[in-house]
């Protein structure tokens, strides 16, 4: 009787116990691919530290929601046009995008979105490409921005709108090339912490 005991009792534990994490890792190359992701939940992952997830060509589109806390997105793009749409709702997640590293984002337009009371985030975005927009909306507290702008400046390159709602924020922006540079900065809340890098 004790071991049925035992027994019924370990498949309860395992029936309500939280199922976390849903692992997505992509590889794709050639032309005109339109990715949508939702995920939801917690401790969700596109691509981790060790393997990036990655898209190689012309005319990528991508949008990812998560929604949950500690999610990650690795993603590495590479190649012309390429539009995306990270939208965050929830605590303590890592985005690590790098775009354009060994083929050029052209006409890159990224939108990373923290929804309201998304705090302690951590986006890293390193971005290579000519007329390229970078647009941070993120509105939480204790969140976390390295982003690098790289590369193929003039001609309307290099330009970055920053929108901050939130206290105690830690920004590194560093945007280099020839000539170019624009940035647009909105940020409101207590005890933000931003550090900008221009070069021609």
């Amino acid at each position: 009787m004790k071991k049925i005991i035992n027994y019924i009792m370990f498949v309860m534990f395992m029936v309500t116990s939280p199922l976390f994490a849903n692992d997505i890792y992509v590889t794709q190359s050639g032309a005109s691919l339109t990715l949508d992701v939702l995920q939801d939940g917690e401790n969700n992952t596109i691509g981790n530290s060790t393997t990036a997830s990655a898209s190689t060509g012309a005319t990528t589109s991508l949008n990812i929601d998560q929604v949950g806390n500690s999610n990650v997105i690795k993603y590495q793009i590479n190649g012309a046009t390429y539009t995306g749409v990270i939208n965050l709702a929830g605590n303590s997640n890592d985005v690590d995008l790098d775009i354009g590293e060994t083929a050029a984002a052209t006409g890159a337009d990224v939108d990373i979105v923290g929804q309201s009371g998304s705090d302690s985030n951590v986006v890293a975005a390193t971005v290579d490409g000519t007329s390229v927009v970078l647009t941070i909306t993120v509105n939480g507290d204790t969140n976390n921005y390295l982003l690098d702008i790289d590369g193929n400046g003039d001609v309307n390159g290099h330009t970055l709108i920053h929108s901050h709602t939130g206290g105690i924020a830690d920004v590194d922006i560093t945007q280099s090339g020839v000539n170019d540079n624009m940035i647009t900065l909105t940020t409101s809340g207590d005890n933000a912490n931003i550090d900008i890098i221009q070069r021609d």
